[in-house]
């Protein structure tokens, strides 16, 4: 049984772990955020903003309350030690996969994407990225540190290599980014929209892919509550056929993450709310999947 930190349930994910296909946990972590603080907290607002939805999705008629899906609250973290909590949160997702269950994290920083998607590979080697962003994430090195929010899909690059990783409304980063992704072809990117996503699903046909949305992919229209907010970006009603793609596609979903969400920069919580949307409508999806 999978022991994790007491905290309230997100509405509707109450399946015991014994019976649960989706394994919900959140990371309070955002220790080399390099803008402003606070996805630490999102996780617990997110859980809280959930009374106010409904477990019923119109977008994809599937209900959580027909779903086997356990919030199982957050991890216990060594806050202050980067590599130790890098650890710490690969030994919790090796858990849930080892028990046969699909692993859905909810960050914090996107630096936490990293250590799921490590121990996602060490079951799953030939498994594929789909990646939702505004920003690149393929710095070597970012204020002299391999660790970091803004390299954390180059670290990921480095054991998963070219062709695995496809990226969607990317809209800022250095050129040598740019080019390690258009020029050299490295990775997939489409810039500043997702109108190849349903060409990408299509060539993934059969095969395992882990989905990783930084929710600044969308505009800060939508989505002002986020640590660095880039203009240009997807509107939800855009964003949201990605959900709707997925549930349709030939492929095997074997874990996801949302990150990124600040919730006090969005005094009205509605950056809050279209964390819990998305964590609502990409569970709903991962336990279809799974069945």
């Amino acid at each position: 049984m999978l022991q994790l930190n007491n905290n309230a349930q997100f509405l509707g994910m109450e399946a015991p772990y014994e019976d649960a296909q989706v394994v919900v946990f959140g990371i309070p972590f955002d220790g080399t955020t390099s803008n402003r603080p606070g996805t630490r907290f999102a996780s617990a607002a997110i859980r809280l903003e959930s009374v106010g939805l409904e477990t019923y999705s119109p977008l994809l008629d599937l209900d959580l309350e027909d779903a086997n899906v356990m919030d199982a609250g957050d991890v216990g973290l060594s806050i202050g030690d980067t590599p130790r909590v890098m650890e710490e949160i690969k030994a919790v997702t090796a858990q849930i996969l080892k028990d046969g269950k699909i692993p859905f994290m909810v960050g914090g920083e996107h630096l936490v994407t990293l250590p799921v998607v490590e121990a996602v590979f060490e079951k799953y080697p030939d498994v594929h990225i789909i990646h939702f962003d505004a920003h690149t994430d393929l710095r070597d090195t970012f204020n002299n540190n391999k660790l970091s929010h803004a390299t954390v899909i180059r670290r990921i690059h480095d054991f998963l290599g070219d062709g695995r990783i496809f990226q969607f409304g990317i809209r800022s980063g250095t050129k040598e980014e740019f080019d390690f992704a258009r020029v050299h072809n490295h990775v997939y990117m489409e810039p500043h929209t997702m109108n190849t996503l349903p060409e990408v699903i299509a060539s993934l046909k059969g095969k395992k892919v882990y989905v990783t949305i930084d929710l600044d992919c969308l505009d800060p229209s939508v989505f002002p509550g986020t640590g660095t907010p880039e203009p240009g970006g997807l509107t939800y009603r855009e964003y949201q056929t990605l959900f709707t793609q997925l549930k349709d596609a030939d492929l095997e979903l074997v874990g996801a993450d949302i990150v990124e969400l600040s919730p006090h920069y969005d005094p009205s919580g509605v950056s809050t709310v279209v964390g819990a949307k998305s964590l609502r409508d990409l569970s709903l999806v991962l336990d279809h999947k799974s069945k």
